[in-house]
């Protein structure tokens, strides 16, 4: 089993875009970190804002509400929100969920960057 560790945010920019970096877990403690953490990244007035959620183990359904907020400030702002990293396990989530529909994913940051 991965390591499950507590969250981990950090905010970067990278190439012109806000880059969040997520590890850990995002559960019913952690999405309220998380949130606050991507609010933190909008009120730099990003064009693109990236989501690097290669380092995160587990997501339950309070981190999709999460970034589906995200998604929806993104909308509001003319924000470009793009996802990265998917594990496998997350990247499962969002397909059972059909939010792999709605959001752009690539799989690196650097491709997030320009895509």
């Amino acid at each position: 089993m991965a390591d499950r560790g507590p969250l981990s945010v950090t905010i970067r920019e990278q190439g012109g875009a806000v880059v969040v970096t997520v590890g850990g877990e995002i559960g019913y403690h952690e999405a309220p970190s998380l949130r606050a953490s991507i609010k933190e990244a909008y009120e730099k007035k990003p064009r693109r804002l990236v989501a690097d959620l290669s380092g995160v183990t587990y997501m339950a359904t309070p981190g999709l509400a999460t970034l589906v907020e995200a998604l929806q400030i993104a909308k509001r702002t003319q924000t470009v929100l793009v996802l990265c990293g998917l594990t496998e396990r997350v990247r499962a989530i969002f397909e059972i969920a059909r939010l792999h529909t709605v959001f752009k994913i690539v799989g690196t940051v650097d491709e997030a960057v320009v895509a």
